[in-house]
């Protein structure tokens, strides 16, 4: 008798200003996805929310989701998604492709949860603390983790009185300096700021994607382009750290435009492995495994730096940027990149974080949650 399949939802699309970024994700999972293994359900949600199975999904996917089922969807406790439109099946795992804000943040694990339902990546307490940077910042300094002075502004701030935020802002920090939406990812409204004169501009961008803005000092002064480097990380509570790779930005730093609508010669440049000693690797390697810990993640992240030029006579610094709990998923993107050139392949890198889903769920049996 053969074996039964498992039955693996992939979910992606979804609200956030990285909808496309989740469209790309997906179509690469769905294309090297071992069949043999898996039945695979495509489950798509829509910029405007509505959740679509079957041809709506497959629609969403190549540019034609007029097929929606319905405006919401509900996960019911046998692990069922309802829609008007009909029922897809139970489900014994869910893959969500889904990045940035309302699929990255905790939202839809918290619902994952309340179904009773495996899920890839970090759960409710891991994905909005990896989602949130000021949070993030805070649990790495409580860990002791290197980063770049920063500090967070609420819009209402900012709208309130500009003129003391900037105060505030020149006395902790020196230009340059970035100034980012607290809760967004793939480089979505950050900006570098080289004077006092793009300061207001920069907190008006980032201001239009979240109430909470982080500005972090720039690593190396003016004038200084640190390197960007990034790290893969695989687990649970048993860890594994990739190689290192280097990414080199096509523009002056590595910003939603250079990750993605650059192509040709005016590509950015990634480098797997970097070029760093045996000790420098080993150093970022260990840091990427403690920031996954202290935020409490599971399953994956992406974990990036800053590197600091080296001064005369001294060693380059390294500064932890930010963890990614769930990074670009394509092919080509650097977390399966990264993989690759530690001797994980593509397609056992989704069979791994499908197992690695399970084992959370099974442990998360483990635990009682009310009185006999």
């Amino acid at each position: 008798m053969a074996k039964k399949k498992l039955r693996v939802g992939v979910l992606f699309g979804g609200r956030s200003g990285e909808h496309e970024v989740s469209l790309l994700s997906a179509n690469s999972i769905l294309k090297a996805i071992d069949r043999k293994k898996y039945e695979v359900v495509p489950i798509g949600i829509t910029k405007q929310g509505r959740w679509l199975g079957g041809d709506g999904a497959k629609g969403l996917l190549t540019g034609d989701s007029g097929l929606t089922l319905s405006a919401s969807a509900q996960v019911t406790e046998t692990g069922l998604i309802e829609q008007s439109g009909g029922v897809i099946g139970a489900l014994d795992v869910i893959f969500p492709v889904l990045h940035g804000t309302f699929g990255e943040d905790g939202t839809i694990q918290g619902m994952l949860e309340l179904a009773d339902l495996a899920y890839v990546g970090s759960g409710v307490l891991g994905s909005a603390a990896g989602m949130d940077k000021d949070v993030m910042k805070k649990l790495f300094a409580a860990a002791g983790l290197p980063q770049t002075p920063y500090l967070s502004v609420l819009r209402s701030e900012w709208k309130a009185d500009a003129k003391g935020c900037r105060k505030r802002i020149e006395k902790a920090l020196e230009y340059p300096l970035f100034v980012k939406p607290a809760n967004l990812g793939s480089s979505v409204g950050i900006s570098k700021v080289h004077g006092r004169d793009e300061l207001a501009a920069a907190m008006d961008l980032a201001a239009g994607f979240d109430r909470k803005l982080v500005v972090e000092q720039g690593v190396g002064g003016p004038g200084a382009k640190p390197r960007e480097l990034e790290v893969a990380v695989l687990g649970n509570e048993t860890l594994e750290a990739s190689v290192v790779g280097e990414i080199v930005p096509a523009k002056e730093f590595y910003d939603y435009e250079a990750k993605y609508q650059m192509n040709g010669p005016d590509e950015s440049v990634c480098i797997i492995p970097a070029k760093l000693s045996a000790s420098e690797q080993k150093q970022m390697r260990a840091m990427a495994m403690e920031a996954f810990r202290a935020c409490d993640c599971s399953g994956l992240a992406r974990v990036d730096f800053l590197m600091e030029p080296a001064a005369k006579g001294k060693k380059a610094k390294f500064y932890l940027n930010e963890i990614n709990t769930m990074p670009g998923f394509t092919s080509i993107s650097m977390y399966p990149k990264l993989w690759g050139a530690s001797g994980v392949g593509y397609t056992e890198l989704i069979d791994r974080l499908i197992v690695l889903a399970q084992e959370r769920h099974a442990e998360k049996m483990a635990t009682a949650f009310a009185r006999e």
